[in-house]
């Protein structure tokens, strides 16, 4: 079960400290499950269950099925970003949409772009 909970950390993109803390389990109980000197209790089985309703409960106690129930779709769950996947700021955004436009002279708006980036 250990590689089915780093397997759910590892799709939503969570950090230990990030999973815990959203399932409002203790810490130090999901480092010890992931380095093998504990098994997952009946109490974090139940929050993870109750926390992620989508978890294929067959998956996760006996790795039968597939992870997430079926009619799911896995790409509504909002991963957590992290320091390699971060959300692009407001003003990246005005830039790649400027930058993609036809006709636009992209140089004349760097410096309105620029402002933007200082400003968040």
């Amino acid at each position: 079960m250990r590689e089915r909970i780093r397997q759910i950390m590892e799709n939503e993109n969570l950090t230990p400290a990030k999973f815990a803390d959203r399932l409002q389990i203790n810490r130090a109980n999901i480092s010890h499950i992931l380095n093998g000197r504990n098994n997952p209790s009946l109490d974090v089985v139940t929050k993870i269950l109750s926390g992620m309703p989508y978890i294929n409960t067959e998956w996760l106690i006996n790795g039968t099925g597939q992870m997430y129930k079926d009619g799911f779709d896995v790409d509504s769950i909002p991963l957590e970003h992290d320091l390699f996947h971060q959300a692009p700021s407001p003003a990246h955004q005005v830039r790649e949409r400027v930058e993609k436009s036809d006709g636009i002279d992209v140089n004349g708006l760097e410096k309105s772009v620029q402002m933007v980036d200082n400003k968040v």
